[in-house]
């Protein structure tokens, strides 16, 4: 384990002092979630890695150690009683106490149906979001009750098929699917279509723009919400899903982020925000070879939408492909498609304070 110090200055900005420490070296880290004390990573190949920073111990479950019978997650979500992890067949589920994993698969969707592609635990309704390829479900975990939801609109199938689900405050949990967004208010059951905001480039969401809008990602902050979109075009179809970031200002006005403002891709993977910067995570779509290409790391200015690249010489990354981003309210943990970098921000200015962490 080595630990990297420096500073970087980009443009007239001088970014706070970091301290780089890598950790899980050549793990395919997916995702990173809290459970509230300790912190959950799954990895596409070396199982799941759950971290206390109290005493700096770590606990891994894969077929290596012989406690699970899995290695390949796409996504994880945790409470005090028990770990979730999404795989291509199926749910995994980790009760904590009993210290024993078993393996739950979705009869309605078929096989499309148990590749879990996002999951969410709402801790203050003790509801768990399940985002499958086709539908979505939702499980409540006291009672153990798992109920299945179709949201297609019209006829259009990517509305069912999910990408990732974010919980925005207390009052509304959003889904993010292949062809736009759904924001779900928690006072009414999901099953009622009333309690459903679907956002759309069809609905004058987006600008309007592309033929489709996958969404990557969420983040939330009073004013503004910023969707992070997935970029996927071919010769063919030139405007199948053109990417980059979206900032939305709650009423009317969308703002898009993209190449012409520097990023150097129009894919997004995931954002996090700390402070008055956005973190995004990005990549290129290769039209000919029809691959994603990492770009790296940019720091967005949440409050003139500049975009400051990172350099990856100076991080000392060893890839440019990173899955997810999480923020401890001192460190950002970086997962990448080979490695895990906890980043230690030492400039007070830069963290957020715990009214932010709380709210958003």
């Amino acid at each position: 384990m080595r630990i990297f110090l420096f500073i970087l200055l980009m443009t007239s900005v001088v970014f706070p002092q970091i301290e780089f420490e890598e950790l899980l070296p050549n793990a395919n880290v997916n995702e990173i979630v809290s459970d509230g004390k300790t912190l959950w990573f799954c990895t596409y190949g070396q199982g799941i890695h759950n971290f206390n920073p109290e005493d700096g111990t770590w606990k891994s479950f894969s077929t290596k150690n012989e406690n699970l019978d899995n290695d390949l997650f796409y996504c994880i979500a945790a409470s005090k009683e028990f770990v979730w992890a999404g795989t291509s067949d199926g749910l995994y589920i980790y009760d904590r106490k009993r210290d024993f994993w078993k393996k739950r698969k979705f009869a309605m969707g078929g096989e499309f149906g148990n590749w879990i592609r996002s999951l969410c635990y709402d801790a203050e309704e003790d509801m768990l979001y399940i985002g499958r390829f086709r539908y979505m479900t939702k499980l409540d975990v006291k009672k153990q009750r798992f109920d299945d939801y179709d949201l297609t609109v019209g006829s259009e199938i990517k509305t069912n098929t999910f990408k990732t689900i974010r919980l925005e405050g207390k009052e509304y949990v959003w889904f993010g699917t292949e062809s736009g967004a759904f924001r779900y208010s928690k006072k009414m059951d999901l099953g009622d279509k009333k309690s459903l905001q679907y956002f759309s480039n069809k609905t004058n969401a987006f600008r309007g723009e592309g033929e489709f809008v996958s969404i990557s990602e969420f983040l939330f902050e009073p004013n503004f919400i910023w969707f992070g979109t997935d970029e996927f075009t071919s010769k063919e179809s030139p405007n199948f899903n053109l990417g980059g970031i979206y900032k939305f200002n709650r009423r009317a006005t969308w703002e898009r982020i993209d190449t012409r403002n520097g990023l150097p891709g129009q894919g997004i993977y995931t954002l996090a925000r700390v402070g008055n910067y956005i973190w995004a995570a990005v990549y290129y779509f290769d039209r000919k070879e029809k691959k994603e290409h990492g770009r790296g790391l940019v720091l967005i200015n949440r409050m003139t939408n500049e975009v400051i690249r990172i350099n990856p010489d100076d991080i000392r990354l060893a890839s440019n492909k990173i899955n997810a981003l999480y923020f401890d309210g001192a460190n950002m943990w970086i997962g990448a498609e080979n490695g895990l970098w906890r980043v230690r921000i030492l400039n007070e200015l830069a963290r957020w304070t715990g009214d932010q962490i709380s709210n958003y």
